[in-house]
């Protein structure tokens, strides 16, 4: 049985806490769209894991979302299907239900990853699509330099890529997921060549790794990125990225197939 915490939700993050600034910053980028829709395929009906607020839920697809935690099932918007209440570790379908099913920026919160994906296998016919980190590139990205106990975090949270690949089966394909400069999804790495904006707090809040430190991390983070920036030491080092159309971090994408 999987163990309700926080705000009634069965991950490891406090929806309460993040969820109020969540839609305005993490809002769907088109181009990341664009790679879930073709890993998607032709299916018609999908099933959306750890669903949160409905990023990248379109008309094209007959939606079933799931999401365990009422702050953020409030938060989808009134054209989106009400999502479910239950966890991806016990999913309320029969086996097959659904031509394809995806999660998206959600496995690392489970608290049982490959639980969670084998549910998702059972109640799928085809692909089932996962967009999550590569816990082994997580601290590649410049942020390590400035807020080193966030992405340790985070690579501690999310799981190895083998791991969810044995839980799926069948046959999985992974593709690494080009970040676009101008990403509109906020989570850190889109911020590559967009520094000042990390500065902001509701940014950071929409992210929920920043929730795993304390002020005092958040401070210090905050003041040693304002003395680089102020300096040139940041664009001394990093400055290259500022041009760089998009960037090839740890964001990657899954799909199994049976």
């Amino acid at each position: 049985m999987v163990m309700r915490t926080f705000d009634g939700g069965a991950g490891d993050v406090d929806h309460n806490a993040i969820g109020s600034t969540y839609a305005a910053y993490r809002r769907p980028d088109e181009r990341i769209a664009q790679v879930i829709a073709e890993a998607l395929g032709d299916a018609r009906t999908v099933l959306n894991v750890g669903a949160g607020t409905g990023s990248y839920e379109t008309a094209a697809h007959v939606i079933t979302a799931v999401e365990p935690s009422p702050a953020m099932r409030v938060r989808r918007p009134a054209g989106l299907a009400t999502a479910i209440d239950a966890v991806a570790e016990d999913l309320p379908f029969s086996d097959g239900q659904f031509d394809a099913a995806m999660t998206l920026f959600s496995v690392h919160q489970w608290s049982d990853a490959e639980a969670g994906l084998r549910e998702m296998r059972r109640v799928t016919r085809g692909p089932v699509v996962v967009l999550t980190c590569d816990p082994a590139r997580v601290r590649d990205f410049w942020l390590y330099e400035y807020a080193p106990d966030v992405l340790e975090t985070e690579a501690r949270r999310y799981p190895p890529l083998d791991r969810l690949a044995a839980a799926l089966g069948g046959t999985t394909t992974l593709r690494s997921v080009p970040v676009p400069l101008d990403c509109t999804d906020g989570f850190n790495e889109a911020y590559y060549g967009r520094p000042e904006l990390l500065l902001d707090p509701a940014a950071r809040q929409a992210c929920s790794a920043w929730s795993f430190v304390d002020d005092r991390a958040r401070q210090a983070f905050d003041a040693s990125l304002r003395r680089a920036l102020g300096s040139g030491a940041w664009d001394e080092a990093f400055g290259h990225l500022r041009g760089r159309p998009s960037y090839d971090g740890s964001l990657v994408l899954l799909r199994a197939t049976p």
